[in-house]
């Protein structure tokens, strides 16, 4: 990939999508197109077969679609498997239609069967059932990645999927039911300190485990896969270890500065249990994350705090 080629970058406002933004220009790309939703809403077809024909790039970078936590996957199943569906579909097949050197599309852990060996390897997808609580969105994403590997396979395209862990950093969604796990507990612990609160509840026992990759370091993989010599099909983003909810909500707590209780509802769902994926692939390629959990972490809430204002 040229700094001079033309990329389009969907979901440039979304986490990864902003990290890949500033990371472009950083590394001299001067010709990136980021279309926000109402410059091109990529659920609509004929527009993006416009966008397609009208701009000609050569790279994309498709990291836009509906994304939410436990609370949000369960309640909005609709509209998560139709939008991200939609989407997909329209830039994969505009992507081949117009000659797109290479493709990169970001799946999500929720592909991966709700029991399987730990940590998780790409041979892994399609093997068993999904977690139930956000089924409709790991289907969508499931469907996208075949569709990458379909037309590769019939066409000779190079479409690619990112697999990622658990992603979180600046530029997430705050808001306690709808957002991710990350977003959701800094909200919630940085609330409970303004307004005195003594105890923050947390979905779940705290025992469920997860890999949690910040947001910059999945845009420097993105990057180094698009750029290799020989790229995977499909390659899991991630740290290669994995912290409980608890441990989480602990550190978050710790950073935010609440000194009150974290009381831990069991009769909330909190998905697996867990989910730790295999980084081999791209380990092997020489690639690897550079943020620890805390520094990420610390860094996500100092975003949060310009958003609201900076009230520590």
């Amino acid at each position: 990939m040229k700094t001079s080629d033309r990329i389009l970058l969907l979901g440039a406002s979304g986490l990864v999508g902003r990290a890949l933004r500033e990371q472009l220009a950083a590394r001299g790309f001067s010709d990136v197109l980021a279309p926000n939703r109402t410059t091109l809403d990529a659920s609509d077809a004929l527009a993006v077969a416009r966008y397609f024909e009208r701009h000609r790039p050569t790279h994309v970078f498709l990291a836009a679609g509906k994304t939410g936590g436990i609370y949000a996957n369960d309640t909005y199943r609709a509209e998560f498997i139709y939008e991200n569906l939609a989407i997909q579909t329209n830039v994969v097949h505009q992507s081949y239609l117009h000659d797109v050197e290479r493709l990169l599309f970001f799946g999500c852990s929720s592909m991966y069967p709700r029991l399987c060996e730990q940590p998780i390897r790409e041979t892994a997808l399609l093997t068993g059932p999904l977690e139930p609580t956000n089924e409709p969105f790991a289907v969508a994403k499931l469907a996208g990645w075949k569709m990458c590997e379909s037309y590769n396979r019939q066409y000779g395209t190079t479409f690619m999927t990112l697999v990622p862990a658990n992603i979180y950093g600046p530029g997430q969604r705050y808001e306690a039911l709808n957002s991710l796990v990350v977003p959701a507990l800094i909200e919630q612990c940085h609330e409970a300190k303004v307004e005195g609160r003594d105890e923050v509840s947390v979905w779940g026992t705290g025992r469920a485990a997860r890999d949690f990759v910040y947001g910059d370091d999945v845009a420097d993989a993105a990057l180094f896969v698009m750029g290799a010599e020989t790229p995977p099909e499909v390659a899991n983003v991630g740290t290669g270890r994995d912290y409980t909810i608890r441990e989480l909500a602990e550190t978050i707590k710790e950073i935010v500065g609440f000194t009150g209780v974290l009381a831990f509802d069991s009769t909330r769902p909190e998905g697996m249990l867990h989910r730790l994926q295999d980084t081999s692939v791209l380990s092997a390629l020489g690639w690897s994350t550079r943020t620890s959990l805390r520094a990420g972490l610390q860094r996500t809430y100092e975003d949060f705090l310009c958003i609201h204002g900076g009230q520590a």
